[in-house]
């Protein structure tokens, strides 16, 4: 049974290791990145199995100071919203619904600060089928496109509303 809570500094040689084994999803990190992220994080949670960290979510409020240019894109358009940079699933433990405890509780969490927005991006050049079709089950929907990585990837920029997906 997986077991869902906050992230700690202890957890970032495990999320380092998440993130670099999907690293062709995400941007690159190291650990003075990830520290820098979790000081502005408004949630990064973990979900361990059998003791270990097999995904982890982190997501930022407005106003932070992040220099991501999808973060910035959102920051620009809406007033009020929660940003999910980056959220990670162990390959061992794809398909075991644990991306979807984690955007449950995030959806809950975002209820519980009144927040009304949830955003997120997801690659479209190259596709990432897999990410459209998961987040289209949270209600996500596109907002605008844009082109990143020196012009490598475009991303289909996305929001939801927090009250969209309820579980309780």
């Amino acid at each position: 049974m997986a077991s869902l809570r906050d992230a700690g500094p202890a957890d970032f040689p495990a999320l380092l290791a998440l993130n670099a084994e999907s690293e062709h999803f995400l941007s690159p990190m190291d650990a003075p990145r990830l520290s820098q992220l979790f000081a502005q994080a408004a949630y990064c949670r973990v979900l361990e199995q059998d003791g270990e960290v097999a995904a982890f979510l982190l997501a930022f409020r407005e106003a932070a100071d992040y220099d991501s240019l999808n973060y910035r894109w959102f920051a620009t358009r809406y007033p009020q919203f929660l940003y999910i940079d980056r959220v990670v699933v162990a390959a061992s433990h794809q398909g075991k619904g644990l991306g979807v405890l984690l955007y449950a509780d995030l959806f809950r969490f975002a209820r519980q600060h009144g927040v009304a927005r949830i955003t997120c991006e997801f690659d479209t050049e190259p596709p990432n089928e897999a990410s459209r079709r998961f987040h289209a089950r949270f209600g996500f929907h596109e907002v605008g496109t844009q082109w990143v990585a020196n012009g490598k990837k475009q991303v289909s920029l996305q929001e939801a509303r927090s009250d969209g997906y309820v579980t309780e």
